[in-house]
């Protein structure tokens, strides 16, 4: 069916004379009779003579229309096609267009080499293809060279996703408007991309532009709003439907925006037309978390399972963190435990979040547990969490043992400790009249790119002046008040 309604496509597009069709002939005996000699060079030579006798029987080289022409005759070999074509770029025998492009790219998607294509799409877009700057119709050359692609869909057998790559290429490439254009071009004539597709460019466009323009893209992309909606005016009945990927994409973007009623308005949305799969419960529980509604999460959490929905690692890390949030940390290790029942590996997200549970209430014992837990499973500690180990463990006067925390992280994990974990270790040191520890780690931070602050100056002089040697102090007095003038 989306076969059919290309070749109706092709045929609405106005023609241009420079347009290359696949059944387009040479136009003189000479030009053809290279294309029949490279043909049978191509096909019946062997690989180690196939490249220098073609290029004897190609001096000059080929133009464009040769290269589609030979490419036709030998699209059931899309491996040797592929070379064929990297050999005529590396040798630069021929100063390939939109057309010539168009050719290999469509032959490669009908074989389903869809990297290669996709490849070769991205350096279509990125070329200059100054032959065809003076007779293309858009000043974008995704557009143009998606008009080409259309036209030449029909000669080539190409297959429907040769679109749905261009529009990838697009959105890799940061042309969304090209992508937006490409799409509207399609559905208004009754052919979708894959509805992944079209998830990837709403997304890139909430991110991009706001989850508002992100939102009206997606109403006008998947017609919900018919009454005003050219393309279902012109779509003849065709409609292609979202899934819950694309609920969830969108809710995850407003989450991230901080547009709490927008992410229920979805949900809801989503759930007059498809059950939500996990994910989608986790990003509500998110939403719910953030907010401090631990009882409207829990519910939640009961929804899915009463759904016979199985939380994946991404619902327990969310709960988990909801409660060590609160301080609700016991409700937390029942989900941590729960979590272990069922057979769901944990993260060092699961690990961080108890973590700084823990610390967030004071329990510096249980967190130090925690934390050993976490490195004997290898799972690597991120610095803000390391951070929170170390503030805690030098507020409590366990200035050795957050220095050993410090090098078991630095040497196992390669993890840079942050400049306020440096500057606690700093003060407890210099509290405990241990100065020569004190400089070695001010000597490593220096090391790691932080520079002293007033308040590390200040604990190396309070630390100084507790331990009686005003000297050094004033020497470090000095030295402060000289940096902060420079600065």
């Amino acid at each position: 069916m989306a076969i059919q309604i290309l070749k109706q496509f092709s045929q609405t597009l106005r023609p241009k004379p420079w347009t290359l069709f696949f059944s387009f002939s040479c136009s003189n005996d000479a030009s053809q009779s290279l294309v029949t000699d490279a043909v049978s060079i191509l096909t019946h030579h062997r690989s180690k003579s196939r490249w220098s006798n073609l290029r004897s029987a190609c001096p000059n080289g080929i133009t464009p229309a040769e290269f589609s022409e030979i490419t036709l005759h030998i699209k059931n070999k899309p491996q040797l096609a592929l070379r064929f074509f990297l050999w005529t770029k590396s040798k630069s025998l021929c100063n390939h267009n939109l057309a010539s492009y168009s050719s290999i790219i469509h032959l490669l998607a009908r074989a389903r080499l869809s990297s290669h294509a996709y490849d070769l799409i991205r350096t279509a877009i990125r070329a200059s293809h100054q032959n065809d700057e003076e007779n293309c119709r858009f000043n974008s050359r995704p557009l143009n060279l998606f008009e080409t692609l259309v036209k030449t869909y029909r000669d080539s057998g190409s297959a429907p996703f040769v679109f749905d790559l261009l529009i990838k290429a697009c959105l890799d490439s940061k042309k969304l408007d090209p992508s937006i254009e490409i799409v509207r071009m399609l559905l208004s004539r009754g052919i979708s991309p894959k509805v992944s597709t079209l998830n990837s460019l709403i997304s890139r466009v909430c991110k991009s532009r706001g989850v508002d323009e992100g939102y009206a893209i997606y109403r006008e992309f998947f017609r919900l709003d018919e009454e005003n909606n050219e393309i279902s005016k012109r779509g003849s009945g065709f409609r292609v439907t979202p899934n819950v990927h694309t609920y969830n994409d969108l809710m995850l973007c407003c989450y991230q925006d901080g547009l709490v009623e927008r992410v229920e308005k979805i949900w809801i949305e989503m759930k007059c037309n498809y059950k939500p799969n996990a994910y989608s419960y986790s990003v509500l529980m998110a939403t719910f978390c953030d907010e401090g509604r631990m009882g409207d999460a829990e519910k939640l959490w009961e929804e899915l399972r009463s759904e016979k929905i199985e939380p994946d690692v991404v619902s327990y890390n969310t709960i988990i963190g909801g409660f060590c949030t609160i301080g609700d940390v016991g409700r937390a290790e029942e989900f941590f435990r729960e979590m272990a029942v069922a057979g769901v590996g944990t993260t060092a997200s699961t690990y961080e979040h108890l973590v700084k549970g823990y610390c967030n209430i004071g329990d510096v014992d249980s967190a130090v547990l925690v934390y050993k837990d976490m490195a004997r499973s290898d799972l690597r500690p991120d610095a803000s969490t390391l951070d929170v180990m170390i503030r805690l463990l030098c507020d409590k006067g366990r200035v050795r043992e957050s220095l050993e925390f410090v090098r078991c992280a630095v040497g196992k994990f390669d993890l840079i400790p942050m400049e306020k974990s440096y500057e606690a270790l700093i003060k407890g040191l210099c509290f405990d009249g241990r100065m020569e520890e004190a400089l070695k780690v001010q000597a490593e931070m220096v090391g790691k790119g932080f520079q002293p602050n007033s308040e590390i100056y200040g604990a190396f002089v309070d630390g100084y002046v507790r331990h009686g040697n005003e000297e050094m102090a004033e020497a470090l007095r000095k030295e402060m008040l000289q940096n902060q003038m420079q600065s």
